[in-house]
């Protein structure tokens, strides 16, 4: 009977990953989301408090749940200050960097923030070519997904982590990985770039380099107050300061000057800035109203593992890395990754050797890696994906649709990197 109470957070989960497929209308609506996060929320706050396991719940909410909204919020107000376009030529040099750029950034910025940013400029550099639909592909790839994993600004699942004592600088142990996984997607960009390229007739060339335009900047301010979101998350907890020792002290701190970097954001940036980048609030709606769904739903799962790990068979690091891999593909990979990160800590919280925020260093770089790389491989594998595909057909490019990006794409060239990278990196 135990296992009812598990029914909210998998009806949460198969409500993001289907109804997107077979009740479009009905899941456009943000307020319908808040409706469907609150319905299934009740449940499980009435069995916590029934089982005097408030305090879990209460924890959830205030240290988990808020610092993830104001670290996202931040980052996407701060981001949707900036405003980047042109129109380059098209060559497969330009759009090699442009995606070598957005998976620089897409560590600093957030995927979200990183892909937002780039997408338009990727598009209209590209507008007057016919051969394209591979560009975008690997830009979902390499700037929405596998280009987050340098530091916890990179992905939701790595803030999560960062949360549960994971320090800011040890997510650049991960580089290895990072520089293996996206340099060997962006030499596969370039083969097919450069072989769509050279099949491009000369008219399109010609008309391509007609309308060329200079790279135009603006809300350059914005970036200052990135700046300061990244020391805060960086710098303002209990690690680096000997009188914030009080872990809620810290965290408090750090959502304040948050807060104050975004709403500086909107001070200081233009309307006209955010109205040519198509600023508006409801993605952040939908991830706010989603996630308090998701955050509440997973608790009693949280639980589970912590009083059940033994019993369950994942116990190496290559199993840990492609089960969270797999399930982030077609889950949120946010609660994937603190559900493994769970299960971890209560398998291997005693063990010796080298450990980071209470679990063997092997096992947490194969969560990280799993929950932030697989996002990936399907459209609801992380939030950016569908938004770069929306914005992508708005432009006129035929996208393939779910299965189709599987198994044309992500299916035969990311996931053998994504294996390969297992046996240099995980085991």
């Amino acid at each position: 009977m135990e296992f009812l109470i598990f029914i909210p957070f998998i009806l949460m989960l198969a409500s993001i990953a289907v109804c997107p497929m077979i009740a479009g209308n009905f899941w456009e609506s943000n307020r319908n989301k808040l409706i469907v996060s609150l319905v299934l929320s009740v449940p499980t706050i009435i069995w916590l408090l029934a089982n005097s396991k408030g305090a879990m719940l209460e924890h959830t909410i205030i240290f988990d749940y808020i610092p993830f909204i104001v670290l996202l919020g931040s980052l996407f107000v701060i981001t949707g200050g900036i405003f980047i376009d042109a129109n380059l030529e098209a060559t497969p040099r330009n759009n090699l960097l442009i995606l070598l750029t957005g998976g620089v950034l897409a560590s600093f910025m957030g995927t979200t923030g990183a892909a937002m940013l780039l997408i338009r400029l990727l598009l209209h550099t590209n507008e007057e070519r016919q051969r394209k639909v591979h560009i975008v592909l690997f830009f979902i790839a390499i700037v929405a997904n596998c280009g987050g994993l340098l530091t916890p600004l990179g992905d939701p699942p790595l803030f999560m982590m960062y949360l549960r004592g994971v320090d800011f600088f040890w997510f650049l142990s991960l580089v290895l990985p990072w520089l293996f996984i996206n340099g060997m997607l962006l030499l596969l960009f370039y083969i097919f770039d450069t072989y769509h390229w050279k099949r491009e007739s000369d008219e399109v060339k010609k008309r391509d380099l007609d309308n060329k335009t200079s790279l135009v900047i603006n809300g350059k301010l914005n970036f200052v107050w990135l700046l300061i979101v990244i020391l805060a998350v960086a710098f303002v907890n209990p690690n680096y300061f000997s009188i914030m020792k009080e872990y809620k002290i810290a965290t408090c701190l750090r959502d304040i000057i948050l807060i104050i970097a975004g709403v500086m954001s909107i001070v200081t940036t233009s309307k006209e800035c955010r109205k040519a980048n198509n600023f508006n609030w409801e993605p952040i709606k939908e991830v706010a109203f989603l996630f308090i769904g998701i955050f509440i739903t997973m608790v009693p799962v949280l639980l589970y593992l912590q009083e059940n790990s033994k019993s369950i068979d994942i116990n190496t690091p290559s199993a840990f890395y492609f089960v969270t891999g797999a399930l982030s593909s077609f889950l949120d990979n946010t609660p994937t990754a603190v559900t493994f990160y769970t299960l971890a800590h209560s398998l291997f919280g005693g063990a010796s050797g080298e450990m980071i925020a209470g679990i063997p260093n092997i096992f947490m770089e194969a969560i990280c890696i799993g929950a932030v790389a697989f996002g990936s491989i399907t459209y609801i594998g992380n939030g950016p994906n569908f938004m770069v595909k929306s914005i992508a057909e708005q432009n006129g490019i035929n996208m393939p649709q779910f299965f189709q990006y599987m198994y044309k794409f992500s299916l035969i060239i990311i996931l053998p990197i994504l294996i390969i990278a297992n046996f240099l990196f995980i085991g």
